[in-house]
C-alpha cells in the first residue's frame, strides 16, 4: 500500500537528511527549484516560503517579457509569490547521492510546490499544477475521474568526441553550435531490440532512474529516426499524469548528462526528420466503480457514424468539445516558433480539425471496440509535441471535453474514413500555420480558450507567446545569412 505523505510522515522520513530539493513548474513546464537545509524546510513545510515571482515574469532562457504581465510587474513590485509544498509528491532523486547527517549518503529527497497568490492563497492563474487542478475539480464535482497517459518522442545526440579521462562529463549540456551534435545512432530503425545494446547502460538507466524516481514506464524503444526514442509512461489519474510527464523529461535530461547524451524534445530538431510528439490519451470513469464513462459495451446500432458505434454520449460530447476548440488552444499544444515545423503535411502529424477510429492521420484517435476492449477506449490527442507543458495539455484537453459536455455539443467534422488523411474532403479546418497565427487566435475576444480557460490565464500566457513571436521576428537566423550574404 502506498504511503500517504502528510506532515508526521514526511518529518521521520527525512529525520537523517541535511537537505531537500524543492521546484515548480514554470509556463514552459520547466523545473524551477533550489536546495534547501531540513532545518528551514522543516519550518515552512505546513505554511510555505517566498519564491521570487520572476520566474513567471522571464522567458526560457531569464529574459523578461517585453510586456509586463499579471504575476511579476512593477505595480505589484515584483514581489514574492507563495510556494507551498506537495507532500504526495515526495520521492528522492536517484542519480543525486549526498551526504546526509552523521555523514550517511543517501538520495536527497525531493518536493515539487505549487505557487499561489499571496492575499488570496490560491493557485496564481498560470501555475501549471493549479491550472489543471482547478479543470479537474469540474471533473471531480461530478463523481468522475480523468485518467491519462502521455508518450513522448525526443532525439538524443552524442557528445562522444568531448568526453576523455580529463573531462568524463562535459561542463555545459549542449555545446556553443548545437546544431553541429551528433546523432547517438544513424538512420531510421523503429522499434529496433539491437540498436538499444550500442547505448546499454544509458538505455537501462533511464528506465531504472524513471522507476526509482516514481515516474513508472511501460513502454520504451526506439522511434523512426537517427537516435530518436520514444517512452509511453504509465496510465494514471491526470494531476499526477502531468506532474510524472513533467519529471520524465528531468530524470532524461539528468541521466542523459552523466552519459554524454543530449536528449532533445524540440518538436522539429532537424529538417526532413520526423518531429517529436507529446501524443496524449484521456478517459473518464466512475470515481466510486471506474466504469468507463465513456465506453458502451454493446455497438449502437442507431450511431450516426459506425466510428461511434462503441462510444457514449458522454464521450461524443467530449470529443466534439476538443473539435470545437482544438484551434482557439493551439498556443498550449504547440508553444513554440518550432512546434509548427512539426504541423505540417506528410509527416504523421495531424494539421486539421479532424478524428477517427484507430487513426493516426487525424488530430484525435478514437480507441474503442472492436479494435480495442471496452475498459481501454479513450482518446488519443495526436496534435501536442513533445515541447508542449503536459499540465496545459491535459488541462486543454480535459477543458475543452467539460465544454463540450456541458454544452451538448455535436460533432463539428465527420471522421476520417481508412486510406484518407487530412488533405482529404473531410478534414476540419487547417490548423494554425505559426504561432502568431494560433496565438492570435487563443487571445481573441471570442476564443473557446476564454470561455474555457478564463480572461486572466489567457491574457498571461497569451502573453508569453507573443514575447515568444516577438523574439522571433527579430532574430537573424543562419537561414538568412547563408541564403543572401553574398547574393543581395
Amino acid at each position: 500500500m502506498a504511503t500517504v505523505w502528510t506532515a508526521e510522515a514526511v518529518r521521520a522520513e527525512i529525520r537523517n537528511d541535511d537537505k531537500v530539493k524543492l521546484a515548480g513548474f514554470d509556463v514552459d513546464g520547466i523545473l524551477r527549484g533550489k536546495v534547501m537545509s531540513v532545518k528551514k524546510f522543516l519550518s515552512i513545510m505546513e505554511s510555505g516560503f517566498g519564491f521570487c515571482s520572476v520566474v513567471f515574469g522571464w522567458d526560457m532562457h531569464d529574459q523578461t517579457y517585453y510586456k509586463e504581465l499579471s504575476v511579476s510587474n512593477a505595480q505589484n513590485g515584483y514581489r514574492d509569490i507563495l510556494a507551498r509544498v506537495d507532500f504526495s509528491t515526495f520521492r528522492r532523486i536517484p542519480w543525486e547521492s549526498v551526504s546526509g547527517k552523521g555523514s550517511v549518503r543517501q538520495c536527497i529527497p525531493f518536493f515539487l510546490v505549487d505557487f499561489l497568490d499571496p492575499d488570496t492563497m490560491k493557485p496564481i492563474a498560470p501555475c501549471p499544477r493549479g491550472f489543471l487542478k482547478s479543470i479537474n475539480a469540474k471533473v471531480q464535482a461530478k463523481g468522475w475521474k480523468a485518467l491519462a497517459g502521455a508518450e513522448y518522442e525526443f532525439f538524443n545526440f552524442s557528445r562522444s568526441t568531448e568526453i576523455t579521462s580529463d573531462n568524463p562529463v562535459p561542463s555545459h549540456p549542449v555545446p556553443p553550435n548545437p546544431a553541429t551534435l551528433a546523432h547517438l545512432t544513424p538512420g531510421m530503425f523503429g522499434y529496433s531490440i539491437t540498436r538499444p545494446v550500442l547505448n546499454a547502460d544509458w538505455y537501462y538507466s533511464v528506465w531504472e532512474n524513471c522507476k526509482k524516481f516514481k515516474v513508472d514506464i511501460e513502454g520504451w524503444h526506439t522511434e523512426s529516426g537517427p537516435g530518436v526514442y520514444e517512452a509511453a509512461l504509465e496510465y494514471g489519474e491526470v494531476e499526477g499524469m502531468a506532474d510524472r510527464a513533467g519529471l520524465f523529461k528531468y530524470v532524461v535530461k539528468s541521466t542523459s548528462a552523466q552519459a554524454g547524451i543530449v536528449p532533445c524534445f524540440m518538436a522539429k530538431p532537424r529538417q526532413g526528420l520526423p518531429g517529436n510528439s507529446g501524443h496524449m490519451h484521456i478517459s473518464l470513469v466512475d470515481a466510486e466503480t471506474n466504469d468507463s464513462l465513456f465506453a458502451k459495451s454493446e455497438p449502437n446500432p442507431d450511431a450516426k457514424y459506425p466510428d461511434l458505434a462503441y462510444l457514449s454520449p458522454t464521450a461524443i460530447h467530449f470529443l466534439a468539445g476538443i473539435l470545437h476548440g482544438l484551434p482557439d488552444v493551439m498556443p498550449l499544444l504547440a508553444p513554440t516558433i518550432n512546434s509548427y515545423k512539426r504541423l505540417v503535411e506528410n509527416f504523421w502529424a495531424p494539421v486539421t480539425v479532424s478524428w477517427g477510429l484507430e487513426h493516426r492521420s487525424a488530430s484525435i484517435r478514437v480507441i474503442a471496440p472492436p479494435t480495442a476492449p471496452v475498459k481501454s477506449t479513450r482518446f488519443e490527442i495526436r496534435t501536442p509535441g513533445a515541447d508542449a507543458n503536459p499540465h496545459y495539455v491535459l488541462g486543454a484537453i480535459l477543458g475543452l471535453g467539460m465544454y463540450g459536455i456541458e454544452n451538448k455539443l455535436e460533432l463539428p467534422v465527420p471522421p476520417l474514413s481508412k486510406g484518407e488523411d487530412t488533405s482529404r474532403a473531410a478534414a476540419g479546418e487547417r490548423l494554425p500555420n505559426n504561432l502568431k497565427e494560433a496565438n492570435a487566435r487563443f487571445m481573441h475576444k471570442d476564443s473557446v480558450a476564454r470561455k474555457v480557460f478564463g480572461d486572466v490565464f489567457v491574457d498571461h500566457f497569451g502573453g508569453t507567446r507573443a514575447h515568444e513571436v516577438k523574439i522571433w521576428e527579430e532574430a537573424v537566423t543562419d537561414w538568412e545569412i547563408k541564403r543572401y550574404i553574398e547574393t543581395v
